[in-house]
């Protein structure tokens, strides 16, 4: 067993036993590999241990690694702040968008989706705990955000994407609050179903809170190296 397999079947291990402490299934949580600065090689080699969606928050790193491993069935999401001016490659190449949190940009990647391509999935990043340093709509926006962005073609609204500030447990149960509310009355049942939060260093409150999909990066493939983003 390699080293990224092993990282990756620890990772799974510690995503069981916190279902497990929740009462949850395992297979209620997906596992997205954050592989932002990360090289390809290492992407091709983590893809071999069974792993397929992987996450990136640079739209040009990203873009260069979907060319260099265009031979394999990534499901490729973008986690990082979108920005108006590349809302064009990131609906054309990603599955999945996690950074949506205004109108305005949900309208460009609805409008620059082809038509003849599956719908992106789109997640709405809520600053849950008001941080003045995180990107996201605020909480009292989302139940009018969501009624206006379920309207778009070429979108599927999945659910809420959020990352509270460290050591704050209680904003993940806040969040579940929400998706729960939001999903009770606002949103089409049959899409929302995605609360993608928890990362390496709060995987386990996330789950117990009720994640659906946690984005691991340094537990996966060690330290990042930011002079090569």
């Amino acid at each position: 067993m390699n080293n990224l397999q092993l990282m990756r079947t620890q990772v799974l291990q510690q995503i069981q036993q916190a279902c497990q402490l929740a009462q949850r299934e395992p297979n209620t949580v997906q596992l997205l590999a954050v592989s932002k600065t990360h090289p390809s090689e290492a992407l091709r080699e983590m893809y071999v241990t069974g792993q397929r969606a992987f996450g990136e928050n640079y739209l040009q790193e990203a873009l260069d690694k979907m060319q260099a491993l265009s031979d394999l069935e990534i499901e490729w999401h973008f986690i990082g702040h979108v920005q108006r001016n590349k809302t064009k490659h990131l609906a054309e190449k990603f599955a999945w968008v996690h950074g949506v949190d205004r109108l305005i940009i949900a309208e460009r990647l609805s409008n620059q989706r082809d038509a003849q391509q599956v719908s992106l999935n789109i997640c709405l990043q809520v600053n849950i705990d008001a941080q003045d340093t995180k990107d996201g709509c605020q909480p009292s926006e989302v139940a009018e955000l969501v009624r206006q962005i379920s309207q778009l073609p070429h979108l599927k609204l999945r659910g809420l994407m959020v990352i509270p500030a460290p050591d704050h447990p209680q904003a993940f149960q806040d969040a579940k609050q929400l998706f729960d509310a939001v999903k009770a009355q606002h949103a089409q049942p049959e899409d929302w179903d995605t609360l993608s939060m928890g990362m390496s260093g709060d995987l386990n409150a996330a789950i117990a809170a009720g994640s659906t999909m946690v984005r691991i990066g340094t537990a996966l493939f060690g330290a990042r190296d930011y002079s090569k983003a």
